[in-house]
Formats: C-alpha cells, structure tokens, sequence
C-alpha cells in the first residue's frame, strides 16, 4: 500500500510531513516542538579553541520559547550564549547551576558527559 505522503518532490523540494507543504512554506513549523523532553546538560569544548560551552538540549518547547527561556537562563548565569538548532548553547561551565535554574522552571534534566 502506497503512503499518501509526499516526501519530496521536484517542484516544490523537501515536504513538511505535519501540514504538506514545502518546508520553506511550511505552516506548522513555528509551532513544532524541537526537544524530545530528555532534557541533557553537558560541556563542549571541541572545535572551541579549549573554551568550554555548557549546552542543553533535549527542551520540550518551539523555538520561540527556546529563545525566551534562552535568554533567561543567559541573564541568571551572567554570561553569553546562543540557541542554535534547537539546544541552548551558554559561555563556560554553568551545568550545575542551569541544572538547578531549569529544576526551578520545572523541568527534570540530567547531566551528560565527563
């Protein structure tokens, strides 16, 4: 039995599967959920030039949530950061304190990695 679904096609590339659009005219995607709710903190420092980045990844939110709670957790660690492809990306080795900070929000999280 064939799926109903177009994947891909050549005239409009790439398909979202939720609405059937193409991806660039894709109406659900500011409302997807990125994480998977297995929420993980870990250090990174590869391709860093030695200088550790503490990374959470896994938030069960869209992407204007991230952005928020993002920023957040920024001003609460006082340092810089990013949210990139889903995960939170905050300067130098904050685990246990945005374990602590996302504990308060109500989110369960464990720490990753060495």
């Amino acid at each position: 039995m064939k799926s109903k679904n177009i994947v891909y096609s050549t005239d409009q590339g790439r398909m979202c599967p939720d609405c059937g659009n193409a991806i660039s005219d894709c109406q659900c995607k500011s409302d997807s959920i990125l994480g998977d709710g297995n929420v993980l903190i870990f250090l990174e420092t590869k391709g860093r030039k030695g200088k550790g980045v503490s990374i959470v990844k896994g938030l069960p939110l869209t992407e204007a949530e991230l952005k928020k709670l993002g920023k957040k957790l920024k001003s609460q660690c006082g340092t810089g950061g990013a949210v990139k492809n889903g995960q939170i990306e905050i300067q130098g080795d904050n685990r246990q304190k945005l374990k602590e900070l996302l504990e308060k929000e109500g989110y369960k999280s464990k720490l990753s990695g060495g």
